[in-house]
């Protein structure tokens, strides 16, 4: 079809993990299986996907886990935490998607790719840890499980609401992109970098290892389009667009930006980042590497994906 295309679809980890749910795995069934519905119709519609996810309520409960779980067997370091919730949410997602296009007659087997992701050792954020993850903890809670685990960080995120936060280092390159590139050049659908990718550094004795991270996925996400030289990428959410003074009497929704708009609205602070900032750097990210001329970022809602695309609801954002 003529406007096939190319989409790398970034999911968030709510997309998974509702916050008004436990968040168990037949929760997280249910909610792929939702998630896959509107990912099945873009593939009814002949576009291509390759399909990315976050972690952030997934790997924080994984991680109170592993510490109730302490004095019984041996504690996980969370790069391997990020592993096993990357290929744990890789699973599900691949193969509700894999069901739901089955139901509509499409054969076809989603495969979910386990993708490490190269950071710099001396990235900022391992000294100032930033990115929220798990659940929304009391102050008391906080404290309790500060006393246990001497190097967890916690940041108030509401007045007495408190979230631990990890580091959250750039993604500098994908360690599997040509098994990726290769796979994608064949017409398979993937699951990769979920939850940004397990974060990777070189050692100059050891070679890789793991480092103990949380990538954020839309900048990991960004960094695979552009590497696909993806015709766009979607930002799935529960907004139906990006809004300037969100929150506020004078909230305005926004239909579409320019890479040069999106940058200073940025440096205004219209966009925090616990929240919409990072879909911002990530679209930022891919539009300015080298992408096609017509590429797009699109953030939507995950239950319009379609209409997304097509442009009937969601913020684009365009090069200048």
């Amino acid at each position: 079809m003529a406007d096939r295309k190319l989409i790398v679809v970034a999911l968030g980890g709510n997309a998974i993990t509702d916050p008004d749910q436990k968040g168990d795995v037949a929760d997280q069934f249910a909610n792929s299986r939702r998630a896959a519905r509107p990912l099945a119709d873009l593939i009814e519609q002949g576009h291509e996907l390759v399909v990315t996810h976050g972690n952030g309520p997934q790997i924080g409960n994984f991680l109170l886990r592993n510490d109730a779980a302490a004095g019984v067997i041996y504690p996980l370091p969370m790069e391997v935490a990020v592993a096993h919730v990357q290929g744990g949410m890789g699973f599900m997602i691949a193969q509700t998607l894999t069901n739901e296009l089955t139901r509509r007659g499409i054969e076809r087997i989603v495969t979910a790719v386990i993708t490490t992701v190269l950071v710099d050792q001396g990235d900022a954020s391992f000294a100032k840890p930033t990115k929220p993850v798990g659940l929304t903890l009391s102050s008391d809670e906080a404290e309790r499980l500060r006393r246990h685990n001497h190097d967890w960080v916690f940041k108030e995120v509401a007045a007495g609401q408190f979230r631990r936060v990890v580091p959250s280092p750039a993604p500098q390159k994908i360690m599997e992109i040509e098994h990726i590139r290769r796979a994608v050049a064949a017409g398979e659908t993937l699951v990769v970098c979920g939850g940004g990718g397990i974060p990777v550094v070189r050692d100059p004795e050891d070679g890789l290892r793991g480092v103990r991270a949380v990538i954020d996925k839309d900048l990991a996400g960004a960094l695979l389009a552009a590497d696909l030289h993806a015709d766009a990428m979607l930002i799935l959410t529960n907004t139906e667009r990006v809004c300037l003074h969100f929150g506020t009497p004078h909230q305005k929704a926004i239909e579409r930006l320019t890479c040069s708009e999106a940058e200073r609205y940025l440096a205004q602070g219209q966009f925090p980042t616990g929240s919409m900032g990072p879909k911002i750097q990530g679209a930022l990210a891919f539009l300015r590497a080298g992408s096609k001329p017509d590429a797009r970022v699109i953030i939507g809602p995950l239950h319009r994906a379609a209409d997304a695309i097509a442009g009937r609801t969601g913020t684009s954002i365009v090069p200048d």
